[in-house]
């Protein structure tokens, strides 16, 4: 039997391996919500259409035609008959963060609110990891500038230092000292 804390590690990853970046943002699908929160996707969607004045676009959006077709390519399509339902006839809603949290509100059931509570720990975290990947970032291109304002004196000194290995003969100089016979005046 599972501990309560590989429960919570098992639905985090659930979540996190369903949020998506669409329209440079991060979002959930409505029938992935609608699965978490144990509902049918059709009770989610008619409960967010008799409250649309709470999800303005910048909470949730459906996907146009052309994203509508490209998420049924990458996930594959079924026919009707199929238990998954993966080739759906309409556009789903898709949901960013705020969207989510405002869901617990329409759906208002204690489930709703737990995993909603879940999810908002979940962006936080992920809000956290792209804070500190930033911070490397900055730091990398901070040490990038420094290296590369030094990249011309380096290269002189490399153009200094093959002068220096360069053999007289070839140098252009004429030579000192006495010739031999056998050699080119």
């Amino acid at each position: 039997m599972e501990s309560a804390l590989q429960q919570i590690e098992h639905i985090d990853e659930a979540i996190i391996n369903k949020i998506y970046l669409i329209r440079g943002q991060k979002v959930m699908f409505d029938r992935d919500l609608a699965k978490l929160y144990d509902v049918d996707t059709k009770h989610l969607k008619r409960q967010v259409k008799r409250n649309i004045d709470r999800f303005p676009d910048d909470f949730m959006f459906e996907l146009n035609e052309q994203e509508f077709k490209d998420w049924r390519c990458h996930f594959g399509t079924s026919n009707s008959n199929a238990g998954d339902k993966m080739g759906l006839r309409y556009a789903p809603y898709v949901f960013t963060e705020q969207g989510v949290a405002m869901l617990s509100s329409v759906l208002n059931s204690e489930r709703a609110i737990k995993v909603n509570i879940q999810i908002m720990r979940i962006y936080m975290k992920m809000r956290a990891v792209l804070m500190t990947n930033q911070e490397i970032l900055l730091k990398l291109e901070r040490l990038e500038n420094k290296v590369t304002g030094h990249d011309e004196n380096i290269q002189l000194i490399f153009k200094y230092l093959k002068e220096l290995l360069i053999p007289p003969e070839q140098s252009g100089r004429p030579r000192i000292g006495f010739r031999r016979q056998d050699e080119e005046q």
